[in-house]
C-alpha cells in the first residue's frame, strides 16, 4: 500500500483492508529474484509453502484447501495495519494507490 502518494483522493488510512488479498498469489519473478537478492528467505518461504490459489472469490491453499485470510506480512499496531515487509514489498503493494479501487474505503464511484 502506497503511505506516500499524494496523488489519490486521500492518503492511506492503514486500514488494512487492500492487505486481506493475500499478496502472495500476486507477487512476481521480479520480486522472487529481489527477496533472492536480498536473502529473504523468511518471505520466500513463505511462498514455497502457500502455494495460493484463486477458489472462487478468495484464496485457498492448494496443498490443503485451507482458506487463506489475507498477506501473511499484514500485522497490527493499535487501531491501524502494518506491513512487516514494508521496505522489500511487492510491486503489486508498491502500485496500489488509495482510492483506486472498491476494496479500498477511500473509493468512490465515479
Amino acid at each position: 500500500m502506497n503511505l506516500d502518494d499524494s496523488s489519490s483522493e486521500g492518503l492511506c488510512h492503514r486500514c488494512g483492508k487492500c492487505c486481506l488479498a493475500d499478496f502472495i498469489a500476486y507477487a512476481r519473478d521480479k520480486d522472487i529474484l529481489r527477496w533472492k537478492r536480498e536473502g529473504r528467505t523468511d518471505i520466500l518461504s513463505v511462498i514455497e509453502n502457500e502455494h495460493a490459489m484463486w477458489a472462487g472469490d478468495h484464496l485457498i491453499s492448494a496443498d490443503n484447501g485451507r482458506y487463506l485470510h489475507g498477506c501473511p506480512f499484514l500485522m497490527w499496531e493499535g487501531d491501524h495495519s502494518a506491513c512487516s515487509i514494508y521496505e522489500t514489498r511487492p510491486a503489486v503493494c508498491r502500485n496500489f494507490v488509495p482510492a483506486s479501487s472498491e476494496i479500498c474505503p477511500l473509493w468512490k464511484p465515479h
